[in-house]
This record gives structure tokens, sequence and C-alpha cells, in this order.
């Protein structure tokens, strides 16, 4: 059974996403301030539902304690494009905002602990990159590679089945779950412009993420 701490000062928010959670057969633990979730970092959770508007601290505090440790999908009625890249590129998985609706949330929970538990323990070697998904960590000829989140989301897509073509509408709908504006598909084009800087010998002539002309992207066989 997976565990979920749900960090949220709105009462009535709090006990309505327990209940849901519950439902679905998980098992949830509350708080509502940023202190009682930091004074919980030594428990394991599977995921980490984080409201970003706390009475104590901004919920990105939190985050950068907890990131490392559990999955986290920032809760906010905030719908600035800067705050979600903001929190994206901070380490967040996701980012929803409020009013949103139960069952797209669980949706986004049940993508994320499905990627992980897939992911566990597992070392993807292409070429002279390596991606460890134990500690989300990508290492270019030995040395680590600093990737953003988003970055790495993409990443991990794209090795999940290295002979797949993916289309850029099903990267942007694996990103979020579902569709989403914030992300679209100019934005896919800086991401994978950077993400090729980073890991690529030749970003100008990458050979880990091709392109298939007027479809999208995949893992190079040529490695």
């Amino acid at each position: 059974m997976s565990k979920l701490l749900i960090v949220e000062d709105d009462e009535s928010i709090l006990m309505g996403l327990k209940f849901c959670l519950e439902q679905e057969g998980f098992e949830v633990q509350t708080v509502s301030t940023g202190k009682e979730a930091l004074d919980l970092r030594e428990e394991k959770f599977n995921l980490i539902l984080l409201d970003l508007n706390l009475p104590d601290m901004h919920g990105f505090e939190v985050l950068k304690k907890w990131k490392d440790k559990a999955p986290v999908i920032c809760l906010t009625a905030c719908d600035e494009e800067v705050s979600i890249v903001q929190g994206l590129d901070m380490g967040a998985y996701d980012y929803i905002t409020k009013p949103f609706k139960t069952r797209e949330l669980i949706s986004r929970i049940k993508n994320i602990l499905r990627r992980e538990g897939t992911n566990n323990n597992t070392l993807i070697e292409l070429g002279n990159l390596v991606i460890d998904t134990k500690s989300a960590k990508v290492l270019k000829n030995g040395k680590d590679v600093f990737l953003t989140n988003m970055e790495y989301k993409i990443l991990l897509i794209l090795v999940s089945n290295p002979k797949m073509v993916f289309t850029r509408e099903k990267i942007l709908a694996d990103i979020w779950d579902v569709n989403e504006e914030y992300v679209n598909d100019n934005t896919l084009t800086v991401y994978i412009k950077r993400l090729r800087e980073k890991i690529e010998d030749d970003p100008n002539h990458p050979k880990i993420i091709e392109t298939v002309r007027k479809v999208g992207y995949k893992i190079g066989e040529n490695l």
C-alpha cells in the first residue's frame, strides 16, 4: 500500500482529499503546516501532496527538503506560468492548480507511482550516458549532469521504450498525465534543446535524442 503525505492548511480540502485517497486504497497522513511536514522527513512516504500557500512558510521551502526523499506534487491557487516553471525546476514532479478535479489528481498520483515503481533500482546506459533512476542521477563519462526536473522527466519518457517513436503530443500528455496549456509545443522544443546541450557530444548532430521529422523523438539506435 502506498503511503501519501498531504500538506494543506485548508481543512475542507485536506479532509476531502484524505477521504478520496483512502477510498482509492492509499494510506494517508495529513499535516497543515510546513514545520509539521519537515518534522516528518525521517518517515517513509511514497508521494507528497504539497500546498504552496502554507501559514508558516512558503511551500517551496518544504519542497527543497522533501524533493530527494519522495515525489512531490505541488497544489496551489497560483496559476502563473513563472511559478509553475519554478516549482518544476526546483524538483516538483507535477503542479496542479486549485480548483482541481479529484479524479485528475488521483490519475496523476497513480501515474507517478507507477513510473517510480517501474524505474526502481535500474541503471540505463546510452553510450557514454548513464541514468540511475534509483537516485535520479544522470552521468556522462562518469560525471554528474545537472538536469531540471522537467528535462529529467522527458528523458525518462523517451528511455522507457527506446524503440518507440514518441509524438510530441504523447510526450506532453505523459509529462502532465493530461494535456495542459502551460507546456505547449514551443516549450517542449526548448526543453529538448536544453536537454541535448547537456547530454549530447554534439547537440547539433544528436545521437541520443533523435528527431523523427514531422512526428516527434526517439532514442538513437547507434549508441
